[in-house]
């Protein structure tokens, strides 16, 4: 006979691995986290439809067909998030190197024509993958796994900076080349995080921030348009008939939303107004049709997820859990706060979407997978949290 194992828990690797569906406590981290992804997942998917049906009639002569491969990707985020949070999250130590070497191979097909779709896309069957999105979730899992593996030795330089500069150096090239210059600054600014939380000396990570700000100068000037977002955000009203179109007709958007907003559907922005209304600016289009409440709603929304997404941190049984949900909030977080500047015009364009709300099915599908490692870290902390409470009474 074989060693006794409970009902419904495998072993692989010396990891814990659920064959039942979590159990959720009402009250608990997990439900509430549940609870803020249902409500921001039914606010986004509402305004995917309402931001995309013109376009989508446009293009396709029917008003639901950009909200049809939203929720394919809605489908495809959903079993990522019960994945992530049905396995032990240390599962993803064992294969987070091969998880971004994928990424980066995916990324590297995007520059061949007649394998890529629009330069950032990858045709699988008859939907569009955006290999860099994935980015996101297999940058968290490596920086964070190898900062655990790799112990006292990040405190130097050769240990703690230089194997990430490679990486970023690596996805950077693919990146200039698409070009995506968003999603670079994205993945430098989660790494530095990562890093910074994670326990690195500062004097290494601050020489190398300042070094790369003079690359991330040259980078940004390269471009004409880029200087031009640029210049149209130091000087709006010079720009607003061209590179600061975007934002004057954003700003006009959310203004003539006032309080209480148009109403639902009502948005004239949309109606090709406003360019990228269905994704870069569906906040706009929040804020003309639901006004000042419903933007308010929203932002609350993202960032009592954030706050649960650091409470799970916080209880979290181990370094490695506690930089997964801190990495996984932080890029939900950051990424929002880019999107929002830059709709209001605090910040310039960046081609960045915002969470839930903004058209993209791989968008969409990282999202609810962020949220699934979220689950993760909190479902071991509430199976820890008895034994750390007995700690504490003896």
């Amino acid at each position: 006979m074989g060693p006794f194992r409970p009902p419904g828990v495998l072993r692989f690797r010396g990891h814990v691995v659920h064959t039942t569906f979590p159990e959720v406590a009402v009250g608990s981290l997990q439900a509430k986290v549940v609870v803020s992804t249902t409500f921001l997942l039914l606010f986004g998917t509402l305004f995917v439809y309402s931001t995309s049906y013109p376009l989508a009639y446009r293009l396709y002569g029917d008003p639901f067909a950009l909200l049809v491969r939203q929720l394919v990707g809605a489908g495809l985020g959903l079993g990522l998030l019960l994945v992530l949070w049905w396995l032990d999250y240390h599962l993803w130590a064992e294969i987070d190197d091969l998880l971004l070497a994928g990424v980066f191979l995916g990324s590297l097909l995007t520059l061949f024509p007649g394998i890529a779709v629009g330069g950032r896309w990858l045709r699988l069957g008859p939907l569009a993958f955006q290999p860099t999105e994935l980015g996101k979730l297999a940058l968290i899992l490596y920086v964070a796994s190898s900062l655990v593996r790799r112990g006292e030795r990040i405190r130097n330089f050769q240990e703690g900076v230089a194997p990430y500069l490679v990486v970023l150096g690596a996805f950077g090239l693919v990146l200039a080349l698409q070009p995506d210059f968003g999603m670079f600054v994205l993945y430098v600014s989660l790494t530095a995080f990562l890093l910074f939380v994670g326990g690195v000396a500062l004097r290494p990570l601050f020489v190398t921030a300042a070094c790369l700000i003079p690359v991330g100068g040259i980078l940004l000037l390269a471009a004409p348009y880029r200087l031009g977002r640029l210049l149209a955000f130091l000087n709006p009203a010079a720009y607003r008939e061209t590179y600061g179109y975007q934002v004057y007709q954003s700003l006009l958007a959310i203004g003539a939303g006032g309080v209480w907003g148009r109403g639902l559907g009502a948005s004239r922005a949309k109606l090709f107004y406003l360019p990228a209304a269905h994704n870069d600016f569906a906040f706009a289009v929040v804020g003309e049709e639901t006004g000042l409440i419903g933007c308010l709603i929203l932002i609350g929304l993202l960032a009592w997820l954030v706050g649960l997404g650091v409470k799970a941190a916080a209880r979290a049984p181990d370094r490695l859990g506690t930089l997964y949900a801190l990495g996984a909030s932080f890029m939900l977080g950051f990424q929002a706060l880019m999107n929002l500047g830059v709709v209001v015009g605090i910040l310039p364009v960046t081609g960045l979407t915002l969470p839930f709300v903004s058209y993209g099915g791989s968008s969409i599908a990282v999202t609810l997978a962020l949220c699934g490692l979220i689950l993760g870290v909190a479902r071991a902390a509430e199976r820890h949290q008895p034994v750390r409470v007995a700690e504490v009474a003896q």
